[in-house]
């Protein structure tokens, strides 16, 4: 038996006692679900919905599969690094990180959590990702982001291009603060 967990996880049958396998499991998820993003670090891996999969097989050997937030994310190396260091901090031996691109990443893989996180934080989290239409129509436009300091929608966006390339900045015109933004994708 190779036992195994996905992040959404099904869980033991109520009452059932959990088997040292499925603690193992939940410990390395533990783990890697605590790396916080270089980028953004007021979210965790889990919460910005990078983490994907942690498994444990028979010998003990970690495979936690993530996913960039774009292909050439500069941070993912970082990330991946972090996260084996933290399963190896657990008392792991042997981490694997693998990397998948497919299914790509969309913003709407932030938790409801690291959504509150990124306004409290001063980051205006980003509205729902519109699918890709192959054949055209229309197009999502953006005219205004909740201001997370005052909560005003009169804010005007000041570059397409923020701190990284996943973040734009914007201007809140009534209480005139500065914020980042984080790109729907």
């Amino acid at each position: 038996m190779r036992p195994t967990t996905s992040l959404a996880g099904a869980g033991d049958p109520a009452g059932a006692p959990k088997t040292s396998a499925v603690l193992t499991v939940d410990i390395a998820r533990a783990a890697a679900a605590s790396v916080l993003d270089p980028e953004l670090p007021v979210l965790t891996l889990l919460d910005l919905g990078v983490l994907r999969d942690v498994e444990v097989d028979r010998d003990g050997r970690v495979t936690v599969t993530v996913t960039p937030t774009y292909s050439g994310c500069p941070a993912m190396e970082v990330m991946e690094r972090d996260v084996a260091d933290a399963v190896h901090a657990a008392g792991f031996a042997e981490v694997v990180v693998r990397r998948v691109l497919s299914p790509a990443w969309t913003t709407d893989w932030i938790s409801a959590e690291g959504r509150r996180k990124l306004e409290d934080y001063g980051i205006a989290p980003p509205g729902p990702a519109s699918p890709h239409d192959p054949a055209g129509g229309p197009v999502a436009l953006t005219l205004s982001v909740r201001c997370p300091q005052c909560g005003s929608l009169d804010t005007r966006e000041t570059s397409r291009f923020g701190s990284t390339a996943c973040k734009s900045l914007w201007q809140c015109q009534a209480c005139r603060e500065p914020f980042d933004h984080v790109k729907a994708i």
